[in-house]
């Protein structure tokens, strides 16, 4: 038992936690090593929190239902599983359970087959609320450690393969720890078998105390799936440690590999995991192309545009458009014409997410201000990230002949460029403010107000 908390008390205590090895590409993943026969798969994701597609700013991002199945379809069907682990949606708005669905119908094409969905306690009652849970036969099956009266769903799953050197079966139990106890558990991964099993645990808490527990009631546990703390998957045990111990990753930038093989010896099998990058270069699926502008189109027809919660602008001021700004501001107004921003929300109309408020909200003024962008109908005026997203709202300065300085609330650029929306931009600060340079010299950046 020492040895047990010794280990799990380091898991803690250890920083930064491991990888395995450096996360494979998807080009990595050669037809032969990934097509052995004696081998079974188990692909893990989780955590999507409703990335279902990179934002398109830039390049060098990862993630992507549409890009999934290069990775999952390099293992024949019968030769793997397929897991997600939880949390499909950050929030519960009305955005948040629209994404709910069409992820689980995306689970469902068979471009992903997805042989298990495990829910969390939030995922679970929205499933419920959108009926997503009257048929428990459907594909891909449903398992959650949350307890909950009115829903008949098991927390656990079994299934069965055909090897080349044998059959091998795999059982997936979750485990709520506020709702369900390890003594359950225990039945489920006792029951006896005739072939050797690949026992795996998803927990919803992975502390010290609780794994600890975990390891000392369940020793016949192969492998521990902890939530995830980073976007990038965690090995928290040693790479050939039993049982072994990780976290998937979040906004779906990568998929989790366990390779799994017979031994010969009795109780013992071959397991080697490594995460895999869900990179830009892995050609989209088209089935899951099909349906991201599907929810796209729902986006649209339910005006979640125009629904999105606004604050109201200090002291009365109003949003007033770049073109205001010309009439004093030519030169300025004439570089920053020819600049990406001044041509960002075209960007968005290209790709068909021109009323999603979630990408629009950095390629125009305001909108997150009463007075500020509404729609491309209502507010053209305000389309593209514009003088007033940096400097502030310009009635008041308009109004005075400019002696009225601009004021609060203005962007950073941080704001947008966050590592999910601009994965190119950290370090590069100097060389975007290049990109965008329309204040007249000599006068240096620092003083651009």
């Amino acid at each position: 038992m020492s040895a047990v908390i010794a280990f799990c008390a380091s898991v803690a205590a250890t920083a930064p936690l491991k990888t395995a090895a450096p996360p494979l590409r998807a080009a990595d993943l050669s037809a032969g090593a990934a097509d052995k026969t004696d081998v079974l798969t188990i692909f893990l994701t989780g955590h999507e929190l409703g990335a279902m597609k990179p934002c398109g700013c830039s390049g060098g991002q990862l993630g992507g239902l549409d890009r999934r199945p290069a990775v999952l379809n390099r293992v024949p069907r019968q030769r793997r599983l397929v897991i997600d682990t939880g949390s499909l949606v950050a929030g519960d708005g009305e955005q948040d359970l629209l994404k709910f669905s069409t992820i689980m119908q995306a689970f469902r094409l068979p471009s992903l087959g997805y042989d298990l969905v495990n829910m969390t306690a939030d995922d679970l009652d929205k499933a419920f609320n959108l009926g997503l849970l009257s048929d428990p036969s459907s594909t891909p099956r449903i398992i959650s450690g949350h307890k909950r009266p009115e829903v008949n769903v098991r927390a656990s799953f079994s299934k069965s393969f055909g090897l080349e050197s044998g059959k091998l079966a795999v059982t997936v139990a979750a485990l709520d720890v506020e709702s369900c106890s390890i003594e359950q558990t225990e039945q489920v991964f006792a029951r006896k078998s005739d072939i050797p099993v690949f026992n795996m645990l998803i927990l919803n808490r992975c502390d010290p105390e609780i794994s600890a527990s975990v390891l000392k009631e369940l020793p016949m546990v192969d492998c521990l799936v902890c939530p995830a703390d980073s976007d990038e998957p965690r090995l928290i045990s040693e790479p050939d440690a039993r049982p072994l111990v990780f976290s998937v990753g979040r906004f779906g930038k990568y998929v989790n590999r366990l390779r799994i093989g017979l031994t010969g010896t009795p109780g013992k099998l071959q397991v080697e995991y490594a995460p895999v990058d869900v990179n830009e270069t892995l050609k989209p699926d088209s089935s899951l192309a099909n349906l991201y502008r599907a929810y796209q189109l729902l986006v649209k027809e339910q005006r979640l545009l125009e629904k999105y919660p606004r604050s109201s602008l200090p002291s009365g001021l109003r949003y007033a458009g770049s073109k205001s700004c010309k009439s004093c501001h030519e030169y300025n107004y004439e570089i920053w014409s020819t600049k990406p921003h001044a041509r960002a929300y075209a960007t968005l109309v290209e790709v068909g997410s021109e009323y999603d408020p979630e990408c629009v909200v950095c390629h125009v003024v305001g909108m997150k201000y009463y007075g500020g962008f509404i729609s491309p109908e209502q507010t053209p005026n305000l389309k593209d990230v514009g003088c007033e997203n940096c400097h502030g709202p310009g009635s008041e300065h308009n109004g005075n002949l400019g002696y009225a300085p601009t004021t609060e609330p203005k962007q950073n650029c941080t704001d947008c460029h966050t590592p999910e929306h601009s994965a190119r931009y950290a370090g590069k600060k100097q060389e975007y403010l290049e990109k965008i340079d329309h204040w007249t010299e000599p006068k240096a950046r620092s003083d651009v107000k």
